[in-house]
């Protein structure tokens, strides 16, 4: 990586199973008893009591109550989350300044002045452990890395990365470590499965083909610093202030406040073109008090994430044990870090934001009235014939494919074709000679293709691959099934799937 490629080493604090250690925390929930904290019905954290039952994060509730019927079931309560948290980031500050917010459980801070103060990366790692220990009981790791994204990884595997080796300690894992389950889920389609193999596409292909928020995920699995693709200074006037005529004190009232601060620096960003990836956070109580904390974000903060982080952080204010002197009077939200939002896609309701948003609440209001299976969404599931992988769930659930990561014996290779027929269409495939092609039970042709006929002229075959064989429930008299596939182009730059079964062919997919 050259030198001017290189990111700042950063050292990320992780509180590990943080929501269940701020339920014990806020609330008095033994941590040391199986517990589990859900988030639309699905396991977000769990004990590690909870974990020697088996009980795993992403269980639905069924199953992880199954595995441990005496689990403690938590809902998830972001605000109870900042509200423990907030101690630690004071415990953090009193030894080393400029501390940012990752997400409640995970703070960020630049590595190089406590490592001089502290007598390197490690010692400074040593005392930070200690000082969240003394000062509020709390189990810490950390990890330092060129950039945020790598240092977090570090963090939740407790390893101080070498300087110059963080694109290494990235490369083998999995693509999943990006945080953005959609996209991996598209990569992995595609036959890409480790920050490797990703980092090694190029740059301006990854910022067409998946948007603005991919480039951003390309830059962090190569190691480099998530500093924005087009960076610009923030105009002067998108600061935004609410001055209260009366000083907030209740979680409801700042949660108010919090969402329309967060749609006007949203609506000022928008007007010039940009993005937001870093929020400063700033409250004056009516005694004259200042409360600053800064959040960071790998990708790019929407209106609801900001209005989220917002209420968070209100919520750590007014209910922590640092119970700031008196309600907050004045509120200020700073887009410290902006970039110029270019090139991303448009999704299937539009832009990404309320658009999606208003899709997916009639889409819920839907099933509502219809039932769940009223509205489905397609996923690409395993399996050998293109026809047979598409698997469609109901909207709002787990879309997970079943059988894709191990690779199925007799599937064709990449790519996909773009169309599937539901009902393949006859086809007759001849040599040069105008004989039809077969296939011998030992894979022989009888004759190149040279010529496909599919329900109207024929037409030239100028390259073909295969053949792929597959021989299913061989067992089964009444349910074996055995063909060969042929991928074939033809002249007029088409390019098909075809198949040959019981001695006839069929078109079974298109290729784009």
């Amino acid at each position: 990586m050259a030198q001017a490629e290189q990111a700042a080493r950063t050292m990320v604090i992780w509180c590990p199973d943080w929501p269940v250690v701020a339920a014990e925390i806020v609330d008095g929930y033994p941590a040391e008893q199986p517990v589990a904290v859900l988030h639309a019905n699905r396991v977000l954290a769990t004990s590690p009591a909870a974990r020697e039952e088996g009980v795993r994060r992403g269980l639905r509730k069924r199953e992880a109550q199954g595995r441990c019927p005496h689990l403690i079931v938590l809902e998830h309560d972001p605000g109870r989350d900042m509200r423990a948290f907030e101690p630690v980031l004071a415990a953090v500050e009193e030894v080393a300044p400029g501390v940012e917010t990752l997400r409640p459980g995970a703070c960020a801070l630049a590595a190089r002045g406590p490592a001089r103060f502290y007598g390197g990366e490690a010692q400074a790692a040593e005392r930070l452990v200690e000082q969240i220990a003394q000062r509020c009981d709390v189990e810490a790791q950390v990890g330092v890395a060129e950039g945020t994204f790598a240092a977090g990884l570090a963090a939740r595997a407790g390893v101080l990365v070498p300087p110059g080796e963080t694109p290494g300690f990235l490369a083998d894992l999995s693509i999943s470590a990006l945080g953005r389950p959609q996209l991996a889920d598209l990569l992995r389609r595609l036959g890409i499965h480790t920050l490797k193999e990703f980092a090694a596409l190029p740059g301006p292909d990854v910022l067409a083909r998946f948007g603005f928020d991919a480039a951003l995920a390309h830059r962090l699995a190569g190691g480099r610093d998530e500093r924005p693709l087009a960076p610009r200074q923030p105009p002067p006037d998108l600061d935004v202030t609410e001055t209260f005529d009366e000083p907030v004190e209740r979680v409801d009232a700042a949660a108010f406040a919090a969402r329309g601060l967060a749609e006007r620096l949203h609506e000022g960003l928008q007007r010039h073109g940009l993005a937001c990836t870093r929020l400063g956070i700033e409250a004056v109580t009516v005694t004259g008090q200042e409360l600053l904390r800064t959040w960071r974000h790998d990708g790019l903060l929407s209106v609801n994430a900001i209005a989220d982080r917002v209420r968070w952080q209100l919520d750590g204010w007014l209910k922590s044990r640092h119970t700031p002197t008196g309600g907050i009077a004045r509120l200020r939200l700073v887009p410290e870090g902006v970039l110029e939002h270019l090139g991303l896609q448009p999704g299937l309701w539009g832009e990404a934001g309320d658009e999606r948003d208003r899709a997916h609440r009639a889409l819920t209001r839907v099933q509502g009235l219809l039932g769940p299976d009223a509205v489905l969404t397609a996923v690409l599931d395993g399996g050998r014939a293109d026809s047979s992988r598409i698997r469609l769930v109901a909207f709002g659930d787990e879309r997970v494919a079943r059988g894709t990561d191990a690779p199925w014996p007799g599937r064709l290779p990449s790519p996909s074709p773009a169309t599937v027929y539901r009902e393949p269409p006859p086809a007759a495939v001849t040599d040069k000679d105008g004989q039809p092609v077969r296939v011998s039970g030992r894979l022989e042709l009888s004759g190149a293709p040279a010529h496909i006929q599919m329900g109207g002229e024929p037409q030239q075959v100028i390259a073909w691959a295969g053949p792929w064989p597959v021989d299913e429930r061989w067992w089964d008299d009444e349910g074996a099934s055995r063909r060969v596939r042929f991928q074939l182009r033809l002249a007029d730059e088409r390019a098909v799937l075809a198949v040959l079964e019981d001695g006839a062919w069929r078109v079974e997919g298109l290729y784009d």
